[in-house]
């Protein structure tokens, strides 16, 4: 098979260096590589994961900082046919460790002295020298040496990556998707958002995490150039916002939390977009009211909510415009994009089917008729989806069934909460409803308040418990609010 035009995710960076070999490709805090310069250290890297004697279908653990040499071993581990298994460098080896168990990989990779038991591992710098080492002794002729950077053929249903998420269980599960499946979803992204050679998006989302197919394929099918954002930077308000100034980004991508975080304590609302045309986010609900405030200081800035798990891509989509100014609710998730067809079952459950969905989970049966989210949604006047929250967190409260998503929308309705999260904390007759709410600047919301408020939206049955004002969620790892650690504020007896 010809490597030009390749139905691959390598492919990608292969036909970008064959047109612009100069043109910036990928850039980290420290280090850019044109494409011309990614394709070749991939290759490089080739030769060594062949040398150490990875095949096609073999795992490779990838687990790194966010660096152009990440990048170009997962180059590498495409090329070879073999299955990228991208792992954060933030995890502790105990995670790492269960990671590998699951996925028992052939080698992994590392760019610091942490070592997974049981396992082949090797540092980047490392498989760089033994490269080099084999051309500079003729242990390996410039013929062979051809064969060894030879791309491994792919057929869009092989297998390409596997993502751990967080499992119902406590073990990580891995999320099995082929090169047909990420394709699908970044060249519709592509076409939505007409990405072209001169934009240049972010990367925020860590590569263990889904919203980085996006970041680093949808600007290597365009030819365009990728920042990485650190993992510590992540979290830095006033340097993100620099970030996206300093490095005239056009194209943004993260979780609605990211965004938050950089207008209440970046001033990103005040400094302004910069060059951006572009603002997406997806992973969680973005507060309507500080979505609006977004809306409106950036109103020539296209803005879109994507929807999607991690077993289907992005499947879902919703432009944000001037007409959801006056919203009380969240913005609905939309319509079917990327060739995929999605429903709601007789339950209210979001089933999806079609190009973007999972081959399967690693170690499981492969992927067999449509996907259950486990995500509950309902359509609005417009037919356009709206989520509603997990199937998993419905509970029984005073002998109802209860959607804690619904109520957190009516809080946040209320004048005085900013953003509004709600748990049921106990079970049987002993379940309550927590909720735990950002306030507006100034103002503290009351139970007595909020439960009047709520009785005005909700049945009464709905009325929450109980009130904890708090100054922040705690986020996990991937941005979202990590409802674990807010059980825990009820436990110490943080109310209002």
């Amino acid at each position: 098979m010809s490597r030009k035009g390749s139905p691959s995710l390598y492919g990608l960076v292969v036909d970008a260096a064959a047109r612009t070999p100069d043109a910036l490709a990928v850039h980290d805090l420290v280090t850019g590589l044109g494409y011309g310069a990614l394709d070749a250290r991939a290759d490089t890297y080739l030769a060594a994961l062949r040398g150490r004697g990875i095949r096609p279908g073999d795992r490779v653990l990838v687990w790194t900082d966010k660096t152009t040499e990440a990048v170009a071993v997962a180059q590498a581990v495409l090329r070879c046919g073999a299955i990228h298994v991208p792992v954060p460098r933030g995890n502790p080896p105990d995670r790492v460790a269960r990671i590998a168990a699951d996925a028992r990989p052939a080698l992994v990779v590392t760019d610091h002295d942490g070592r997974v038991p049981g396992t082949a591992c090797v540092p980047c710098e490392d498989l760089l020298r033994e490269a080099d080492l084999l051309r500079e002794a003729d242990l390996l002729p410039e013929a062979a040496y051809g064969r060894a950077t030879a791309h491994h053929p792919v057929r869009p249903s092989d297998p390409a990556y596997i993502l751990y998420t967080s499992g119902s269980t406590g073990t990580p599960k891995g999320v099995c998707l082929s090169h047909g499946n990420a394709l699908a979803f970044v060249d519709w992204a592509c076409r939505e958002l007409d990405l072209r050679a001169s934009d240049r998006l972010a990367n925020h989302a860590a590569f263990g995490f889904d919203l980085s197919v996006f970041d680093l394929y949808g600007a290597f099918r365009a030819g365009a150039s990728v920042h990485l954002v650190g993992e510590t930077l992540a979290q830095a308000a006033g340097p993100l916002v620099d970030f996206l100034l300093e490095r005239r980004i056009t194209v943004w991508y993260s979780v609605p939390s990211a965004l938050v975080l950089m207008a209440e304590y970046g001033e990103l609302l005040e400094q302004g977009p910069g060059v951006l045309r572009a603002c997406v986010f997806a992973g969680e609900p973005f507060p309507p009211k500080r979505l609006q405030d977004l809306r409106r200081a950036w109103p020539g800035v296209r803005m879109l909510n994507w929807y999607g798990p991690t077993e289907t891509n992005v499947c879902t989509s919703y432009e944000v415009t001037a007409a959801d100014l006056t919203r009380t609710t969240p913005v609905p998730i939309g319509a079917p994009v990327a060739g995929d067809t999605v429903w709601l079952d007789d339950d209210g459950e979001i089933l999806v089917s079609g190009p973007t969905v999972m081959l399967g989970y690693w170690g499981g049966e492969p992927q067999a008729g449509p996907y259950r989210t486990g995500d509950l949604g309902r359509y609005d006047a417009d037919g356009l989806l709206e989520y509603r929250g997990r199937a998993d967190d419905m509970a029984k409260v005073r002998g109802y069934r209860i959607e804690p998503a619904e109520v957190a929308g009516a809080l946040v309705a209320h004048e005085s909460v900013r953003d509004a999260v709600v748990l049921v904390v106990g079970t049987g007759l002993d379940a309550r409803l927590h909720a735990f709410v950002v306030p507006e600047p100034g103002r503290t919301p009351e139970l007595a308040e909020l439960r009047r408020h709520c009785a005005v939206l909700l049945p009464p049955y709905m009325t929450v418990d109980a009130v904890h004002v708090v100054g922040g969620f705690p986020r996990t790892p991937n941005g979202k609010v990590d409802r674990a650690a807010l059980g825990g504020l009820v436990a110490r007896g943080v109310h209002a």
